[in-house]
C-alpha cells in the first residue's frame, strides 16, 4: 500500500471511528415535542340519521418526551373537556351534562408510554405511539399512528382517534326519535416546537 492510500485508509478509518463512537450518544438523547394549544385543532364527529354533528375541543397543553433509540415516550397531553362545543346550544348543554358530565370530569388526558417506527429528526416520519387516553374518569389504552412532519424545531402531524364512548361508560344521547352512533370520531392536527434535551455524563435528562 503506497502512502497516498494509506493516508485515505486512515482517513476513512478515523471517520468511522467518530461515527461509531457519536451516532449511540446523539440518537440515545432523549427528545421533547411541546405542543402549541392555539395552532392545534381537536375536532370531533358524530353521526346520526338525520346529519352529522361535528364540533370541537380545545387542547390545553402538550408535553411530548420521547427517545428514538429505545422507544420510550412520557409526558402528558390534556384536553379541555369543557370547552367542547358543536354550535348548538341546548344539544350541548346537553352534551356537557348527561354524555360529557365535564363539570366533574373537565379533563381529558394522553399519556404516551411508548413509540416505535423509524424516526428521522429533519423530515417525515410515520410512527406508531402506545399510551393511556383518560376520558370520564377511566383509563383506556390506545394506539396512535403519528405522521410526523419536521422542519428546523417546527413539527407538526394529524391523527385520528375512534372513541367508543358508550363502551367506555358515557350516556348515548339517542331517543325513540333520533338515533345516534355509540362512537365519535376525534380528529388532532397539531403542530409545536421540538428540543432535543441536554444530558450529563451519567446519562440523564436535564
Amino acid at each position: 500500500m503506497n502512502r497516498r492510500h494509506r493516508t485515505i485508509f486512515l482517513f476513512i478509518s478515523v471517520v468511522i471511528l467518530c461515527v461509531a463512537g457519536c451516532s449511540p450518544a446523539l440518537w440515545a438523547q432523549e427528545m421533547t415535542l411541546e405542543l402549541d394549544p392555539t395552532n392545534t385543532k381537536v375536532e370531533f364527529t358524530l353521526s346520526d340519521v338525520l346529519h352529522t354533528v361535528h364540533g370541537t375541543f380545545a387542547l390545553k397543553s402538550g408535553l411530548i418526551h420521547f427517545n428514538p433509540s429505545n422507544g420510550s415516550a412520557s409526558g402528558l397531553v390534556v384536553v379541555d373537556v369543557k370547552s367542547g362545543q358543536s354550535g348548538n346550544n341546548s344539544r350541548d348543554r346537553k352534551m356537557h351534562k348527561d354524555i360529557l358530565q365535564s363539570e366533574q370530569y373537565p379533563d381529558a388526558t394522553f399519556t404516551p408510554t411508548k413509540m416505535s417506527g423509524p424516526f428521522s429528526p429533519q423530515d417525515s416520519s410515520e410512527i406508531q405511539v402506545d399510551g393511556t387516553f383518560r376520558i370520564h374518569g377511566s383509563d383506556h389504552p390506545i394506539t396512535l399512528v403519528v405522521p410526523l412532519q419536521i422542519s428546523g424545531s417546527a413539527a407538526n402531524f394529524k391523527t385520528h382517534m375512534v372513541l367508543p364512548y358508550v363502551k367506555w361508560g358515557m350516556k348515548n344521547p339517542s331517543t325513540f326519535v333520533l338515533r345516534v352512533a355509540d362512537k365519535v370520531d376525534l380528529d388532532i392536527a397539531a403542530s409545536g416546537h421540538l428540543v432535543q434535551d441536554a444530558q450529563s455524563a451519567d446519562g440523564k435528562v436535564r
